[in-house]
């Protein structure tokens, strides 16, 4: 597991069209393929929270058959990066890491609350994430950031298609607004949707990111009560 160096501070040796070179360059490296045990015995979920200049990373264990939680952890950091569109990532790995370097059990796949390769450099958070920890990843986001979307089939999702490639999948569940699955690294679509739908039976958001953002939630008020 490494954890990329990144600037403090945005100045002057810092280039939005240098850091997305490095994406596209290090996009070459995703596995698009299932490199997951066939059965699943854990699954993980991950989100961020923030408040003033601290980072809260989230990362949660559950069990996949149950989703039931297994293990819940959270790490605070400074923010070292601000928010900049198609460079979530670079904000949210250090605290994300954080988190899951505190895990003792070992997840078989993470689900993301972020984008995989369905983004305009083919490497969101999802995928910057799972190359830096060596681990299958799933990008499942909110809001689509590139692509279009094709017709529904009959399991309730659709092909988002960008440039005549087909980079991830608009999921509904029970008619509510869409979630968008694509891969991260060492899986492949089918899993990724199958997975996804797999975790998402209640909620419109898939319960290992949903208990994720709980948790960072939780960890962002604790630290407002201290600080009042």
């Amino acid at each position: 597991m490494f954890t990329p160096k990144l600037p403090t501070k945005l100045d002057s040796r810092f280039s939005v069209k240098k850091a997305h070179a490095m994406q596209l360059r290090l996009s070459k490296q995703v596995i698009r393929k299932d490199m997951i045990p066939k059965t699943i015995r854990y699954v993980a979920g991950v989100d961020t929270a923030y408040h003033a200049d601290v980072s809260i990373g989230a990362a949660v264990v559950l069990d996949y058959n149950t989703l039931s939680v297994g293990e819940s952890r959270k790490a605070r950091i400074k923010t070292r990066f601000p928010y900049i569109p198609t460079l979530l990532s670079f904000r949210e790995i250090p605290p994300t890491i954080a988190a899951i370097k505190k895990l003792k059990t070992q997840p078989d796949v993470f689900l993301v609350d972020g984008q995989g390769i369905a983004h305009p450099y083919r490497f969101g958070f999802a995928s910057h994430l799972g190359l830096a920890i060596d681990k299958p990843t799933i990008g499942v986001a909110k809001s689509l950031l590139c692509g279009e979307v094709g017709a529904f089939n009959e399991e309730g999702w659709a092909p988002i298609t960008d440039k005549g490639e087909v980079i991830g999948a608009a999921f509904a569940c029970k008619r509510e607004k869409p979630i968008y699955i694509s891969v991260g690294h060492k899986v492949s679509l089918n899993r990724a949707i199958e997975t996804v739908k797999h975790c998402t039976q209640v909620h419109r958001i898939p319960e290992p990111i949903r208990v994720a953002h709980i948790t960072a939630t939780e960890g962002k008020r604790r630290l407002m009560w201290k600080k009042r």
